[in-house]
Order: structure tokens, then C-alpha cells, then sequence
């Protein structure tokens, strides 16, 4: 194959992964922008294959057979709920292969005669740093969300100071790496200190990720997993890799950008932990708890509702009530009632969360309303149904300064009338930061405990519905 036809070839795999992330906007064409991308990529592997004419080594082939199965049991066996962890890992295989690649070629596997000059050594030290600060980074965040780690920040002895000279480390065996080493002792030492300390770079940036900021975080590691791919491609000087690794670095710089314009948040300030403080819960008081009205006044209140708000959260994913969440939908409709939902850019612990689990309900796309779009409406709403979700309605958010979520717009569900709380129990979400809403003693409805018995609950009230 020639280099014309390959050069050609590249960019029309490129601009097909650029046509299925846009189509992975909207939830109508998701899965064929996703089928649209995957297919472009294992092209891309076909041509590469062809293009370096190295189709004859079978153990390629034995690699790509067991990738297969791997990713054929993942796609049977994890559950919906656990896809944010799910990417997390996927972000860190991004990272780890990129910088096996850099590892390898700084190590001469491969490496041409006369060997690498001075840009293909950088590159691929770079290669290396950003893609095991990416591995270890998302294995942190896969590990918090799956609860394997502490889901709230975790701030070390020196945390600040332990970062900063791991940056000026990093840096500095990436330009040494520039430089021609001709002795193999100090390539290994070198390789051996980039390894450890951009893996504890990782690991100490994200440890202290916690709350509201966990989707920020995601967004970035895709990023930095697609950066990661885009300079291993340097490395190799392969077109492909690097066009590619560009428009996922790219497109997750940008989710990320969204993400913290959502959230009021600035990137500086995640980075650098300002964002990452744990303040102490308190109990609620104990009458407080019993603020719950009588089953008769919940039916009425339902059944009367001409308008209605759901607002789900991570505890409906935990639950997997979408199914449920649907059917009450249904009877509300039934019912004569107007049901919109309103989804926080952050419910859930990834960008778009409650959007798949939703579309895995049918529930209409058009149905779905932004936090901006409908924000204003909860005042004029009858009803107001929470499922499981805690931080992203906790009006705490906009006066409880020197907490996690100080400052990120929340859904205004504190304004409406009537709000019908199914959540677990009465304990602080994510974020660790009590939710002054439970304590209103007016129009709250408390249904405390698992959210597939509380929606079941809710759904017997309304009853059968009207004939339409």
C-alpha cells in the first residue's frame, strides 16, 4: 500500500469516528455513531496491518482473538449501573498500552538502524508518563466508583507538595529523555522513575477527587486516554494513531470544558484540590425524620397533579428502577398528567448516565429536559418525584461554602410545592453534605428506603388512572 492511498485512507477513518461521536449526541442515532466509530476503528487496524506489512505474524491475531473475548464477556456481563466504572477502566487500558509503546521503543524494541532521533525519544517518553498517569489515574476512579476505595477525598500528608514534585520529576525525564543515552543502565534508570512516579502522579491526583467532581474527572482521564494514543502515534510516526488519538483527546477536552461550565466549576481548581473539601455531616434531628404526610394525602396529591417533575439519580441506577420509573411515568400520563424530567448534567457518576438508563426504559427523548431548560418550571410544578438522587438537588449547594458541591448549580426541586422524596435513607450523598431539604416540614414526602418498593408504593396510589 502506498503512502498516498494511506494518507487517504486515514483520513477517511478519521472523519468516520468524527461523524459517529456526533451522532453519539443525540440518544436516536447513539448506537449507530457507536457501530459507526467501532467499525472505523477496526478498520484502521486492517490498513495498519496491511500498510506496515506485518499480516503474516499470527501472534497479532492471537492478541486481537483474546481482546475479543474480553470484551465479549464485559459487554454480557456488566450491568448498566456499572458502566461509569466500566469507562474508567477502558480509560486506563487506553493509557496503559500507550505507554507500553513508549516503553518498548525507548527500550529499542523495533527501533530502526541508527535508532531513534531526538523527537521520537520525547515522544515516547511522553507517551509513557501521560499514559500511566492516565492507567493509574482511572483505576483510582474505577476503584472509587465500584466502592473498592473511599468514595470521598482522600487527602495525604503533603498532598500538594507530593504533586508538585512529582510534576518537576516528570518533566525533567521528559526532556532528559531527549538526549541520546547510549548506556543502557541509566535508560532503565530512567524508565524505572518515570514508571513510579507518574503512576503515583495518578494515583495521588485522583485519590482526592470526591463528590460532584467524579464526572469532571472521567471527562478529563477520556481525554487524557486519547492523548495518550495520539503521542504513542508520534512515536511510531503512524498517521492513523495519531489523528485518531487527537479527536478523543479533543472531544473529551471539550465534554470536560462542558462539564465544568455545568457545574460552575473551574478545571485549575479541580487540578489543584480546591475543590476537594470534606466537611463533617451531622444528624438529622429525629423529628425531622417523621416529616412524612399520610398515605390518603399522598394518593390526592398524585392523582390531582396536573404537571409533574421526575428527577432521577444514582440511587435509580443502583436500584435498576428505570423500568419502574417508566411505568410510573405511564400512570401519571394516564392520569391525566403533563411528566417532564429533569436531568442534571452530573446525576449519576458519568456524563450522560441517566440518559442510557432512561433511553433503556423507552422513555421519550423529548420527555428529557437540561438543568437549564427546566430549571424555572419547578415552581409552577404540582408534583416533584425524586429518585435517588441527593447532591445535584441539595440547595445546600448554593450558601454551604467550604463544602464539595459549593457553588454547582443543582435542579431547583427545594422551589416546588410538593416533593416526593424516594431515596435509600437520609443520610448525605456523594459528596458527603447534608441536604436541608429533608428537614422542610412542609410538602415533603419522604419514602425512605429501597426505590423500586418506593415507586411500587407511589404507583399503587395513583391507581388505574382515567379513562382518557
Amino acid at each position: 500500500m502506498s503512502n498516498t492511498i494511506y494518507i487517504v485512507i486515514c483520513v477517511i477513518l478519521s472523519i468516520a469516528v468524527l461523524v459517529g461521536i456526533s451522532l453519539m449526541s443525540k440518544v436516536k442515532t447513539a448506537v449507530a455513531g457507536n457501530l459507526l466509530s467501532a467499525l472505523s476503528v477496526f478498520a484502521g487496524m486492517v490498513v495498519t496491518l496491511l500498510h506496515y506489512n506485518i499480516v503474516s505474524v499470527w501472534s497479532i491475531y492471537l492478541y486481537i482473538l483474546i481482546g475479543v473475548l474480553i470484551g465479549s464477556v464485559l459487554a454480557v456481563r456488566v450491568k448498566m449501573i456499572q458502566m461509569p466504572q466500566l469507562v474508567a477502566l477502558l480509560n486506563g487500558i487506553g493509557g496503559i498500552a500507550a505507554a507500553l509503546v513508549g516503553i518498548l521503543s525507548l527500550l529499542g524494541i523495533g527501533v530502526p538502524d541508527g535508532g531513534y532521533p531526538a523527537f521520537e525519544r520525547f515522544t515516547a517518553m511522553l507517551a509513557v508518563v501521560v499514559g500511566l498517569v492516565t492507567f493509574t489515574g482511572s483505576m483510582v476512579a474505577a476503584g472509587k466508583l465500584h466502592k473498592l476505595l473511599p468514595q470521598k477525598p482522600v487527602i495525604l500528608k503533603n498532598h500538594e507538595a507530593l504533586l508538585k514534585i512529582s510534576l518537576v520529576i516528570m518533566i525533567g525525564v521528559i526532556l532528559f529523555s531527549a538526549f541520546p543515552i547510549d548506556n543502557t543502565f541509566w535508560i532503565a534508570v530512567v524508565l524505572i522513575v518515570s514508571i513510579v512516579v507518574s503512576s503515583f502522579f495518578g494515583y495521588a491526583f485522583t485519590i482526592r477527587v470526591g463528590g460532584a467532581d467524579m464526572p469532571i474527572t472521567i471527562s478529563l482521564l477520556i481525554s487524557l486516554s486519547g492523548v495518550a494514543g495520539a503521542i504513542a502515534g508520534m512515536a511510531l510516526n503512524d498517521l492513523l494513531l495519531v489523528s485518531v488519538g487527537g479527536i478523543v483527546g479533543a472531544s473529551g477536552l471539550l465534554l470536560t470544558q462542558i462539564m465544568c461550565r455545568a457545574m460552575n466549576r473551574k478545571l485549575v481548581d479541580i487540578l489543584t484540590g480546591k475543590t476537594s473539601v470534606a466537611k463533617p455531616t451531622t444528624e438529622l434531628p429525629e423529628t425531622e425524620e417523621k416529616a412524612e404526610v399520610t398515605q390518603e394525602t399522598d394518593a390526592e396529591i398524585l392523582k390531582s397533579a396536573k404537571t409533574a417533575i421526575i428527577v432521577p439519580g444514582y440511587g435509580m441506577a443502583l436500584a435498576q428502577a428505570q423500568l419502574l420509573v417508566r411505568q410510573l411515568a405511564d400512570k401519571l400520563e394516564a392520569n391525566g398528567t403533563n411528566v417532564k424530567y429533569a436531568i442534571h448534567p452530573v446525576a449519576g457518576r458519568m456524563p450522560g448516565h441517566m440518559n442510557v438508563l432512561l433511553a433503556e426504559a423507552d422513555v421519550p427523548y423529548e420527555q428529557l429536559y437540561e438543568m437549564e431548560a427546566i430549571n424555572d418550571q419547578f415552581v409552577e410544578t404540582d408534583i416533584v418525584i425524586v429518585i435517588g438522587a441527593n447532591d445535584v438537588i441539595n440547595p445546600a449547594a448554593r450558601d454551604a461554602k467550604d463544602t464539595p458541591i459549593y457553588g454547582m448549580p443543582v435542579l431547583n426541586v427545594d422551589h416546588a410545592r410538593e416533593v416526593f422524596i424516594c431515596n435509600y435513607d437520609l443520610n448525605p450523598g456523594y459528596a458527603g453534605v447534608d441536604n436541608p431539604l429533608y428537614k422542610r416540614n412542609h410538602g415533603i414526602h419522604l419514602l425512605i428506603g429501597d426505590a423500586k418498593d418506593s415507586l411500587g408504593r407511589i404507583i399503587d396510589q395513583i391507581g388505574p388512572g382515567n379513562p382518557m
